[in-house]
């Protein structure tokens, strides 16, 4: 900040009049720095703290194990309902194997039965 001064010599000597003129410089280097000052503050209070980093890594590790249990749950379930409809299809068949030896056995019987049945007498 310079000022400027212009002496005027009055007509005593020993007398010296000073005339100050304003200049409107300082005030502007006192809001520039006041500006940088007020930058560097919300700077400083906005940046994020070493808490509020692991506490961020912490919830995006929950988050993905969340999504990996929750993949893990839907490959389970299919593998579940595979593995019903494999049982229902082989005890579907086990029933039909099961019926069609019932019939076959029915039939011998009825068959062993008018075979072996004596023949009335006359």
């Amino acid at each position: 900040m310079t000022d400027n001064y212009d002496r005027t010599v009055v007509r005593d000597p020993a007398q010296v009049v000073v005339v100050r003129r304003s200049s409107a410089a300082g005030w502007w280097m006192a809001a520039v720095v006041a500006v940088v000052a007020l930058v560097a503050v919300v700077f400083m209070i906005s940046r994020p703290t070493s808490d509020d980093l692991q506490a961020a890594r912490d919830q995006g590790a929950t988050e993905a194990s969340l999504t990996d249990a929750a993949a893990n749950a839907q490959a389970a379930a299919s593998n579940a309902a595979q593995a019903a409809q494999t049982a229902a299809g082989h005890a579907a068949s086990a029933t039909e194997s099961a019926a069609q030896a019932a019939a076959s056995n029915a039939d011998k019987a009825a068959t062993d039965v008018t075979t072996t049945e004596p023949t009335p007498p006359q």
